[in-house]
């Protein structure tokens, strides 16, 4: 998902519905926090086909002012699908506790206090806050186990287990009563179904075309078709929208699908799949050992495009990020993106990146103090405009670059 924006699921007394939380960030020198939501609701939806067909189509809410949100509507649906480590069953929690306090038990009831802070915090629950506060044990969740060994800690944590049996309804209440599902347009949740219908299709498809391999076995089968042959699908979300291409490494030198500078860039991995089907040859991935074995794939049409989540970059709202400095800046973010842009001016035979990279230019040199982090050198001072505008530059050249179909 898009840097600092998450979706997650909330079971709640309306079953499991889906929103997004923006965790904290920092802007204009103050934290903040939110949910998808406004001054006085908190927007879930019984299905991420709503979901994602609201974001598209919605113009007003409380994410709209984070630094993130402007690539959140352009997303596949399959991206708003919440991980399973962002599922929070707050209506659980009794059940929960009636168990053992193992590992698991308190991880996962750390999980939903943590996340019942926030949506305190955001909406405004002070009830939510005042059972939270009622006892230490819930302050000592983080501290895992531990926290709950000897008489001391069992002490707490019967403490903790009799807030829940007298008082948790007051939290599932408060929670309960800040939701409400925003009706959605009704194309737009069409199209976004029918896009998740698509990708459980295709995920169900490389589920069942393991090749016979120790690598199939063990992980994704399409993944481990492409790492066999060495070339890497990837993803590339830019102010173009959301594209697939294919690349890989020559003695080390960056290679894409393309030719004369361009690179061949794709709508879905099913685009970029037919396209091999009709198009095998004609491009510089031709010049790869194992090609033969893409295109026998494509031609037989059991070609998956599957990419891995390395090979995702996000290059869609960096500019504004690094003009608000280093604390703005997601570092793994900006590698990765640094990473692609001066692989595709290698392949083109370009220095722009080299150049204005370098450490010696005020864009390097922030650029290097993110990604290698040394604690005796001294952090870039604002303003940050003109680092920001190199690399608008940058990647202004790099979306020319693309042949989009």
């Amino acid at each position: 998902m898009v840097a600092d924006i998450v979706p997650i699921e909330l079971s709640v007394t309306a079953g499991d519905l889906v929103t997004l939380w923006a965790p904290r960030w920092r802007a204009d020198g103050e934290e903040w926090e939110a949910f998808l939501g406004d001054d006085e609701n908190l927007f879930a939806f019984a299905d991420v086909a709503a979901l994602v067909g609201f974001v598209r189509t919605a113009g007003v809410h409380d994410l709209v002012d984070h630094p993130a949100w402007g690539l959140v509507p352009r997303l596949p649906a399959p991206d708003l699908r919440p991980a399973d480590s962002h599922r929070y069953d707050l209506v659980g929690v009794p059940e929960l506790v009636a168990q053992s306090p193992d590992t698991w038990v308190i991880g996962e009831l750390a999980d939903v206090v943590s996340i019942a802070r926030s949506l305190a915090d955001v909406c405004g629950l002070d009830v939510v806050h005042e059972v939270l506060e009622s006892t230490a044990g819930f302050t000592m969740l983080d501290g895992g186990t531990l926290a709950f060994g000897g008489r001391e800690g069992a002490r707490h944590w019967d403490a903790l287990c009799t807030v829940i049996a007298r008082r948790w309804d007051e939290v599932i209440d408060a929670v309960d009563g800040v939701i409400r599902s925003p009706e959605v347009d009704a194309k737009a949740l069409d199209a976004a179904a029918t896009e998740l219908s698509e990708a459980q299709e295709a995920e169900a498809q490389s589920a069942v075309e393991a090749p016979a391999t120790e690598a199939g076995r063990a992980g994704d089968p399409a993944l481990a078709f492409w790492s066999e042959v060495g070339v890497d699908p990837i993803r590339i979300i830019s102010d173009l929208g959301d594209h697939y291409t294919l690349r890989c490494y020559l003695d080390d030198a960056p290679v894409f699908l393309g030719s004369g500078g361009r690179i061949d860039v794709f709508a879905s991995p099913r685009a970029l799949a037919r396209h091999l089907t009709e198009h095998p040859q004609g491009h510089d991935l031709d010049a790869v050992s194992t090609w033969p074995q893409v295109t026998k794939r494509a031609q037989d049409r059991e070609l998956v495009v599957a990419v891995d989540d390395g090979n995702s970059y996000v290059l869609a709202g960096l500019a504004d990020d690094l003009a608000g400095g280093p604390e703005t800046v997601d570092p793994g973010q900006l590698e990765l993106a640094v990473e692609l842009i001066t692989d595709a001016e290698q392949w083109a035979g370009s220095d722009a990146a080299d150049k204005a990279l370098a450490s010696s230019e005020p864009l390097g040199w922030l650029v290097s103090f993110l990604v290698r982090p040394d604690p005796t050198r001294l952090a870039p001072s604002a303003p940050f405009d003109s680092e920001a505008a190199s690399w608008r530059g940058l990647v202004g050249g790099f979306e020319d670059r693309l042949r989009v179909h």
